[in-house]
């Protein structure tokens, strides 16, 4: 009966986790005889590593995963291919001349080569994607310079019109105080023109008459 483990998960632990999986993946095998496996040598449940599995461990080993179901499809093929070999056998040809072992050296050179390149193929996806994202980098950062020049061009223009304003205003004091001043004047000179016609009809004023005498004239 598997143990049930309580600690932590230690790099041994889930190197032996991605190996055993990895195999079976390559194999053919099933995920979960792999944690079965695996919960044996580290005395874990299957469920445990399971988990395991899924939350971390995978997302580390992306590209070895896809080598490894490439390297099961083409057990798969060479599979298919092997009863043809047996038929072959049992009906008399149990020799195998120079061109078999070639075709036999071929096949297992390809696929040592397949992961070689599913290995290439990941790399050349990155790179792609890496250059892909550098190029939007590129323009983010053009975009957020641009913004910041107009940001820069828009605050000056604001300060000139807030510029502006402060003098606009300033000679609207200005104006208001002299036409405050000149409504002032203004109201005092005529009330100095109606006293001074005020004091003009109450003034006495005289006439003279044939003799020579100043006569008043109401």
């Amino acid at each position: 009966m598997t143990a049930i483990r309580q600690d932590a998960w230690s790099e041994d632990d889930d190197l032996i986790l991605a190996e055993v999986t990895l195999r079976h993946i390559r194999e053919g095998g099933t995920q979960l005889s792999a944690f079965e496996e695996v919960g044996e040598r580290i005395g874990r449940t299957a469920a445990a590593c399971g988990f395991r599995w899924n939350s971390f461990v995978r997302k580390k080993y992306d590209a070895a995963i896809h080598i490894a179901k490439a390297q099961r499809q083409k057990r798969s093929q060479l599979k298919k291919h092997a009863p043809v070999a047996v038929v072959s056998s049992a009906i008399g040809v149990s020799t195998l001349d120079s061109s078999d072992l070639t075709s036999m050296k071929s096949d297992t050179v390809t696929e040592e080569t397949l992961s070689i390149d599913s290995v290439i193929r990941f790399l050349r996806q990155w790179k792609t994607t890496y250059s892909d994202m550098t190029r939007q980098i590129r323009s983010l950062e053009r975009e957020l310079h641009e913004k910041q020049d107009e940001m820069i061009r828009i605050r000056k223009e604001n300060d000139k019109l807030n510029r502006q304003v402060n003098d606009v205003e300033m000679d609207y004091r200005v104006v208001n105080d002299d036409y405050k001043a000149l409504i002032q004047i203004m109201d005092r000179a005529r009330k100095m023109t109606l006293l001074a016609d005020v004091e003009e009809d109450t003034k006495p004023r005289f006439k003279m008459d044939a003799n020579g005498n100043l006569e008043r004239i109401e």
